[in-house]
């Protein structure tokens, strides 16, 4: 028996949500690569795991928040946990592949395409990941050249949005370049639901009948989405302050990162200037030259 299938039960409040999380992942995970091409190997690889983290965690929130709004109306939908936070391992791991590729191959042609090539293949498998986690009395059928279209969506603008990142400088085209990701991740999402039909099994010729479909997947998903949404306003948090903190800490003046001082400063006094030799002053406030052996002027 064919399922009825709706993805958007609550209306346009889940694909905006979802956008608009994917979005924020994206910007903060491309921020942090584009930090990482001018940091030393401590500071970068911090970068790259917090941009890694950022990217994998929008991607699985995303697909998540629009799977609040998805159901089939014949009977309720529920998730396996741990396929679920498996989901979210992965996607980190495989964003992580396509950050560190960009981060340490930098800017060549081949290095932007590859970690493209990466990222939007980690957007798919998160995304056809998630849906086999989904249980329900029947089985999920996919429709093939939606199915590739969907990945090619992912690659693509996954390619793009990195090379935007990456190339370009400026908070303006950071942002631009995390709106495209941002669409990457929805739209795969979107393109791939498209995709997919359900076939419910019948064992005495009718399935049973939802108890709302519209409240069966909400009460169990949101809970565990409030973890990585978390996460995401913290990771924000890091990278607008980022720089003070992956930089060095203050020293005890609070004027700098503390350090060794440059080898031509060493001796120096902290205002960086030499001691001028102090020179008598005379009865009048005339500076009086001092010469080898003079004796100081005797006022009778």
């Amino acid at each position: 028996m064919q399922g009825t299938v709706d993805g958007f039960v609550h209306g346009p409040v889940t694909p905006v949500a979802a956008f608009l999380v994917a979005c924020l992942g994206a910007v903060l995970g491309l921020r942090c690569a584009n930090r990482s091409l001018g940091g030393k190997r401590p500071v970068k690889g911090g970068w790259l795991a917090l941009g890694a983290a950022s990217i994998g965690t929008g991607v699985w929130a995303m697909h998540f928040i629009a799977m609040t709004g998805f159901s089939v109306a014949e009977t309720p939908i529920g998730y396996d946990r741990t396929i679920i936070f498996a989901v979210l391992a992965v996607a980190i791991t495989v964003a992580g592949v396509g950050i560190f590729l960009v981060g340490h191959r930098g800017t060549t042609r081949m290095a932007i395409v590859t970690a493209g090539t990466v990222t939007g293949l980690g957007m798919a498998s998160t995304h056809y990941l998630g849906m086999a986690g989904m249980r329900l009395p029947g089985q999920l059928e996919y429709d093939t050249l939606t199915v590739v279209l969907s990945v090619v969506v992912a690659v693509v603008a996954a390619t793009v949005a990195l090379w935007a990142a990456v190339s370009l400088r400026g908070l303006l085209p950071g942002l631009g370049a995390g709106v495209v990701m941002g669409v990457a991740a929805s739209g795969m999402h979107y393109t791939a639901m498209a995709a997919v039909s359900v076939r419910l099994d019948t064992v005495t010729g009718a399935v049973p009948a939802a108890t709302g479909t519209s409240d069966t997947t909400a009460p169990l998903l949101v809970p565990m989405l409030i973890g990585p949404v978390c996460f995401l306003l913290l990771a924000g948090a890091v990278v607008l302050l980022g720089p003070r903190i992956m930089a060095g800490r203050p020293n005890r003046n609070g004027r700098g990162p503390t350090g060794p001082r440059p080898a031509g400063l060493a001796g120096l006094p902290a205002q960086g200037r030499r001691p001028r030799a102090r020179t008598p002053v005379g009865r009048a406030g005339a500076r009086v030259p001092a010469r080898a052996g003079a004796r100081p002027p005797h006022h009778g």
